[in-house]
């Protein structure tokens, strides 16, 4: 099977759907899925069409992680063990970082690479019944692609030291009860949850939307002071945009605003 089929990009409107497409495997990528997904970013963050990414998996399983069969036999005990981690780690990252949110859409398991890829969205909606977590120690394993500094953010020291030591999952309820994702539903609600919930996104100036994601991503890598210059000059970016312009014209015209991403 070609990679083209095995992680699948579908543009609908404002909306890039990406679908990891193994359901025999649980949805588990490899390297070149990860290449592939490194290169659909790019294409997503480039189309100023596209507004939101939609991150899901096909057979009612999102992912669960890396192909075990291709882990050891190309890394398992050999001195190229940490490619897969810095490959892993900078894709996660492009996700983390892109220009577009992104939105992971979760059922069964979510595990491992998984459970990374999910942490390195935006945001998170799941089947109340999805079984999510890190999963790593379980093998004896250590996971490489943003564990360590995603996940204690999210939920704190002592929840992450539970979730990662413990290789414990959890329901999409639980999950989200923890606040590792943004909301979780019945299994036959999940379309309609996550519809509404790009709803709120795909409206909003892309302009602002990457300067406001962009900002709040390095909220809590600095002190207050150098933040509150970063917003300042935040401030100014946005007040110069056309976008801004236009927010404010079709605020006080009494109408919808139409944006350039500008």
């Amino acid at each position: 099977m070609a990679v083209e089929d095995e992680i699948q990009f579908e543009r609908d409107g404002h909306v890039a759907r990406v679908w990891l497409n193994r359901p025999w495997k649980k949805n588990c990528v490899t390297v070149p899925i990860l290449d592939r997904l490194d290169e659909i970013i790019t294409e997503v963050d480039e189309d100023p069409e596209l507004r939101v990414l939609v991150v899901r998996g096909r057979g009612g399983t999102f992912c669960s992680g890396f192909d075990l069969d291709s882990l050891k036999a190309d890394y398992v005990g050999r001195s190229n063990a940490i490619d897969v981690a810095v490959k892993s780690a900078k894709v996660c990252d492009r996700l983390y970082s892109m220009k577009t949110p992104s939105v992971a859409v979760l059922e069964g398991h979510v595990t491992a690479g998984g459970f990374e890829i999910m942490i390195s969205c935006d945001f998170a909606i799941a089947a109340d019944d999805a079984q999510i977590g890190d999963f790593h120690i379980r093998r004896a394993l250590f996971g490489g692609a943003g564990p360590i500094y995603r996940v204690p953010r999210m939920i704190g020291i002592r929840k992450t030291k539970e979730l990662m030591l413990t290789g414990k999952l959890l329901s999409g309820v639980e999950a989200a009860e923890f606040g590792l994702i943004n909301k979780s539903a019945p299994a036959e609600e999940l379309d309609a949850a996550v519809q509404d919930f790009i709803g709120d996104l795909i409206d909003k100036s892309p302009f602002t939307m990457w300067l406001t994601k962009m900002t709040i991503d390095r909220s809590l890598d600095a002190d207050t002071q150098s933040l509150m210059v970063m917003e300042h000059l935040a401030v100014g970016v946005a007040l110069n945009s056309e976008d801004a312009n236009e927010g404010v014209s079709a605020f006080l015209e009494k109408r919808e605003p139409k944006w350039t991403g500008r």
